[in-house]
């Protein structure tokens, strides 16, 4: 897992280390001391910590204007046993909520396990998003009947298209467009 990296090609677009409203401003990153771990195995040291034992995350894109974000994760989402989504929120997401975000595009390709438990957090999120949304990207299918069971597809958009969408080649207004355009047509009766 030390070899996975975050996204980097949008790096020359957005860092959130140096974006004043994003809550990783002033993290120093280093390549040579890897320090996190999700269980026994070392995860490259440019992934964000925010509370969690198992889940990392990074912030790709946040355009203030659009009110949109872009967070790819890496680890096992475990709200059972470490109630990762409650410091996802507290840590992340209000803080992004505060600067005005309400479109969440969390990019799931690298989350190995999910374990739910209750749906309060998510029920906040969604709450407090007024006319935006939460999309998952590319979660794996066990990590999408794991959602399904928890009941969560109520707060989050996830599977179908939104399950093998190529977003590498996208720069990320286009990304942004494109995930609007699908969640419009899955609103639209």
């Amino acid at each position: 897992m030390h070899e996975l990296e975050p996204f980097y090609s949008w790096r020359d677009i957005y860092i959130a280390a140096e974006d004043r409203h994003s809550p990783f401003f002033g993290r120093e990153y280093s390549e040579i001391y890897f320090r996190n771990a999700v269980y026994n195995y070392i995860i490259h040291p440019q992934w964000d910590e925010f509370g969690s034992a198992t889940l990392y995350l990074k912030i790709l894109q946040c355009d203030y204007e659009q009110k949109y974000v872009v967070i790819e994760l890496i680890g096992e989402w475990n709200d059972l046993l470490y109630n990762d989504i409650m410091f996802l929120y507290r840590n992340v997401v209000e803080e992004l909520l505060d600067a005005g975000i309400i479109y969440f595009v969390l990019i799931g390709e690298n989350i190995l396990n999910f374990h739910a438990d209750g749906d309060d957090y998510y029920q906040e999120w969604f709450d407090n998003i007024e006319d935006g949304w939460i999309v998952c990207l590319n979660f794996r299918e066990h990590l999408i009947d794991e959602f399904v069971r928890a009941r969560l597809d109520y707060y989050l958009a996830f599977g179908g298209k939104f399950n093998t969408f190529n977003w590498r080649g996208l720069q990320p207004d286009q990304l942004f467009d494109k995930i609007n355009q699908l969640v419009q047509k899955r609103l639209t009766p």
